[in-house]
């Protein structure tokens, strides 16, 4: 199991950031202080010094509301409106989503919230056979949820080869908003590159050398993006029968190039 990552965007209560946690570790969240140091900082007055505490395990993670006061809500953005409250002064709280976004009651015209993904879900080969001990089972190499926003994204980087043998370059970030931007809760480019990063690090284990600034770090986001769609179609994670889950295009699809 890889961790989790934590996701905070930029006009959430704080800078955008992004946290990983490998099993065991624990990152701790509050608008904080010189005397209360926080690792995951949200800069708003309703928000507590210390609100809580992110726990990764190896195959979920725990919240702790810290709070006296306030309930957190855990929703899951992909689901049919599931949720859980985690009430004040809970510790430990397990949390099964997949993907999850944390919501915190504030003062503001909307609440404040962060994004996890959660340690990598493990699910048996649909190929396999049903009986045997659990020891004996063989389990998929990359266990993606076909339900799940990642796997649509992913799909949308996928197309062009699926669709045509030649395609020019693997579609942009911008390219991959506009063609999802009829499948529902409209994504955002920041959210479409934490789906990406997801997929590379977590989901599909790529390694992809760090970078910082400028040209490198672009450079660094498109080998991403190209080491995504290679693995995902050499290995046959992403199928022609995948793309019924896109959005109708709404332009006439091109014949030649």
């Amino acid at each position: 199991m890889s961790g989790i990552v934590i996701h905070l965007p930029e006009g959430n209560g704080g800078d955008a950031a992004t946290l990983r946690l490998g099993p065991g570790e624990r990152v701790r969240f509050g608008r904080g202080s010189a005397r209360t140091p926080v690792e995951l900082r949200l800069d708003d007055e309703s928000v507590s010094r210390l609100a809580g505490e992110i726990r990764a395990t190896d195959d979920h993670w725990q919240l702790s509301n810290l709070s006296t006061t306030h309930g957190y809500l855990v929703e899951n953005p992909e689901g049919a409106g599931e949720y859980l409250r985690v009430p004040p002064r809970r510790v430990g709280a397990p949390i099964p989503f997949e993907f999850s976004r944390v919501v915190l009651p504030s003062r503001r015209e909307t609440p404040l919230s962060f994004q996890v993904f959660a340690p990598d879900h493990v699910y048996l080969d649909p190929h396999a056979p049903g009986g045997g001990s659990w020891e004996s089972r063989t389990l998929t190499a990359y266990s993606l949820d076909e339900t799940a926003t990642y796997f649509l994204v992913l799909v949308a980087l996928c197309e062009p080869w699926l669709r045509d043998s030649s395609p020019v370059a693997v579609p942009t970030t911008p390219q991959v908003v506009e063609r999802l931007s009829g499948s529902g809760p409209g994504l955002t480019a920041r959210a479409v590159s934490s789906h990406i990063d997801y997929l590379a690090d977590e989901k599909l284990r790529i390694g992809v050398p760090t970078a910082t600034d400028g040209p490198e770090r672009a450079a660094r986001r498109n080998g991403k993006r190209e080491a995504v769609v290679a693995l995902a179609l050499k290995f046959g994670i992403v199928r022609e029968e995948h793309l019924t889950l896109l959005p109708p295009r709404t332009e006439p699809a091109e014949h030649g190039r």
